[in-house]
């Protein structure tokens, strides 16, 4: 960021209910080092008595959740706002005296942080109503995708504990609700031996199992591979009807969520460029426009800085130098990104070439894989800036 026309840093440590709010001039003297409530009124108060000061540029460490309505006042005002990431200020904050770490401390470190190193800062704009949204329901998709796969995980494993030849079949089945509806009636496998083939197979076919007759087949074949009773059955047997229940709800949500991310994000003039993209579908694209709303990059490397793809290099003289895959970045925009390039290997020939290339170079599969991730992003971004589709002869992933 051009921090040049900056009379007064405001940095920000955000909370739940307070900030502590640390004011900075040019030369580094305090002006303002307060705690300050989460408060609408509270916020326009302090913004516009140190605007009458100079300039000021509100610099927060978290820009969404707790920091979202303390960053909304400051574009409502017209105040400038930047985001200081977490990580890069934990490393700023080891250049200070001292051990402790209190909310005090870390205001002043980012509003100092802004004041002396600019680079650091990243520019928030204001975020469009509809990019807003698709960050909250993209992170809602993610947190019930997340449920999902706990719950999926935990009904197995009460299987593998009580029946391990019903868990073999039905695990890998769990996402047909069919299967789930069967558990939610008979959920011990003596109940669904009582059930019987033909109450099964019933039960299977209305729920719209194709497959009805050799599923309720299999059940039975499974049920007789194990007659011996583990202790805990019919305690299992409370557990999992439960379970069922709940990964049918979770299921049902997910689906409302991507029903209306799916009319958002092809309303928006990004989807068919993100789109054309191999490996890029609405969820990815969704996750992408929401991770970097309000944020502008001027080149491809900021932007594969930004989403923790760019490579981090390690070397002691000359004995020692290797190239590691970043923890920082974005986590959700990295991990959409690493996502899709997995998905495009499997039927992009020229993502294939690229990957197999770097394999061959002597790079693990994630790396391959992070390497191609950061080569698609580095064409994404040409995409975007031209608003072109993408055209394998001219953007061939070489």
């Amino acid at each position: 960021m051009n921090t040049s026309d900056v009379d007064i840093f405001l940095g920000l440590d955000v909370g739940k209910t307070d900030h502590w709010a640390c004011a900075v001039t040019k030369d580094g003297t305090k002006i303002w080092n307060k705690t300050l409530p989460n408060d609408e009124a509270k916020l326009v108060s302090v913004y516009q008595n140190l605007s009458a000061k100079g300039t000021v540029l509100v610099v927060v460490d978290q820009p969404a959740t707790i920091g979202a309505l303390a960053v909304a006042v400051a574009q409502h005002l017209g105040i400038p706002v930047a985001y200081l990431p977490g990580l890069t200020m934990r490393r700023i904050a080891d250049m200070y005296p001292g051990t402790a770490k209190t909310d005090e401390k870390d205001a002043f470190i980012i509003a100092d942080a802004a004041r002396t190193l600019p680079h650091t800062l990243r520019s928030l704009q204001v975020s469009d109503e509809e990019e807003a949204a698709l960050g909250m329901l993209t992170g809602f998709d993610l947190d019930l995708t997340r449920q999902i796969t706990q719950t999926s995980n935990r009904l197995r494993g009460l299987f593998t504990q009580i029946h391990p030849p019903l868990e073999r079949l039905l695990g890998v089945r769990l996402d047909y609700n069919a299967v789930l509806e069967v558990l939610i009636v008979w959920s011990t496998p003596a109940a669904l031996k009582h059930a019987g083939k033909a109450r099964i197979d019933a039960k299977l076919k209305k729920h719209g199992a194709r497959r009805h007759a050799a599923w309720a087949a299999a059940i039975m074949d499974a049920l007789d591979a194990q007659s011996v009773v583990v202790v805990g059955t019919e305690a299992a047997g409370l557990v999992i009807p439960h379970l069922a229940c709940q990964l049918l709800s979770l299921r049902a949500q997910r689906a409302d969520v991507a029903a209306h991310l799916e009319a958002m994000v092809e309303a928006h003039p990004l989807y068919p460029v993100l789109t054309s993209m191999p490996g890029v579908a609405v969820r990815t694209a969704a996750v992408f426009i929401a991770e970097t709303s309000g944020k502008s990059f001027a080149s491809p490397a900021a932007l594969a800085s930004y989403a923790g793809l760019a490579p981090t290099t390690r070397q002691s003289g000359t004995s020692i130098k290797s190239e590691r895959v970043s923890h920082s970045g974005n986590k959700r925009l990295k991990r959409a990104l690493f996502l899709s390039a997995f998905a495009s290997i499997r039927f992009d020939p020229s993502s294939r070439d690229y990957y197999d290339r770097k394999r061959a170079q002597g790079k693990r599969h994630n790396q391959a894989l992070i390497a191609l991730a950061h080569r698609r992003l580095t064409v994404l971004f040409a995409m975007i800036r031209d608003g072109s589709l993408y055209d394998l002869p001219k953007q061939e992933i070489a």
